[in-house]
């Protein structure tokens, strides 16, 4: 299983190339499944994911002054991923621990929402059009412990999409929700945006047996199978496993009037 899981990233259906990578990693305050702080291990982790976009979730400590974990100049240096701004604390990398970081493009758009429930939660909403892809719409979020909680953060993010059906939009992050049945927060989205991606274990890192970090697009088939990215350093470095997978955009075209959008 785990050889599978860390095979070739197959690309979406029907695309004739695999698109752009997007990924999705909770870096656990950079504490690894060996109980070692180590930014060293999580950077390596991000270099080697090697992605367009990725969310991290835990990249800043939780109390105190919340201060950033990471080193965001290096990052860019050395792999190009730039960080989506965010307002409030400048010794924060974002918001509520989440970050979102691309890859050659433009933020059109960034807002931070606060999710709702008894813990502090939060995600950042952006729109970027890339150059690896197009324009889309990237929800990283982090939902909270409570199934009471998930359900109405669930619904929340689902209406935000709703909002920006204009655009697509693809939520990433570390959802929570181990339950794959009916009492499954996650089934809130099914009505708008049909069945899920097949669910992926990536926790605990060392032996993965749940899903607790998930994609969801609000279009068909723009997203290839998801996959674990299950490496040794993978599983060291943090107590998840990062998740990723190939976006397949519409491309676009600048006018006078606007953005026009081309079918993929």
């Amino acid at each position: 299983m785990r050889r599978q899981r860390a095979g070739q990233s197959p690309t979406a259906a029907g695309m004739g190339e695999p698109g752009m990578l997007v990924a999705s990693y909770n870096v656990h305050k950079c504490v690894g499944a060996d109980g070692r702080f180590d930014p060293e291990r999580t950077f390596r982790v991000i270099h080697e994911i090697d992605a367009d976009v990725i969310a991290l979730q835990e990249a800043d400590r939780r109390f105190g002054n919340r201060e950033g974990l990471l080193d965001l100049a290096r990052i860019e240096r050395e792999t190009g991923l730039a960080l989506v701004p965010v307002s409030g604390n400048m010794l924060t990398h974002g918001w509520h621990g989440n970050v979102l970081l691309f890859r050659r493009g433009v933020v059109r758009d960034v807002h931070q929402i606060s999710l709702p429930g008894l813990e502090p939660r939060g995600a950042i909403v952006a729109e970027l059009e890339l150059e690896a892809g197009g324009a889309v719409t990237i929800i990283a979020a982090h939902f909270g412990l409570l199934r009471r909680s998930r359900t109405h953060q669930a619904r929340l993010i689902q209406e935000i999409m709703n909002a920006r059906d204009e655009v697509p939009a693809l939520l990433m992050g570390d959802l929570n929700e181990w339950r794959l049945n009916g009492r499954s927060a996650l089934h809130t989205f099914d009505a708008a945006f049909g069945p899920l991606p097949a669910a992926v274990p990536s926790f605990p890192s060392r032996l993965p047996l749940l899903a607790l970090d998930r994609m969801i697009a609000n279009r068909k088939d723009i997203l290839s199978p998801i996959m674990a990215h299950d490496t040794p350093l993978a599983r060291l470095a943090s107590d998840h496993l990062p998740i990723k997978a190939y976006v397949r955009l519409a491309s676009t075209r600048r006018t006078s009037t606007g953005v026009e959008f081309e079918a993929a």
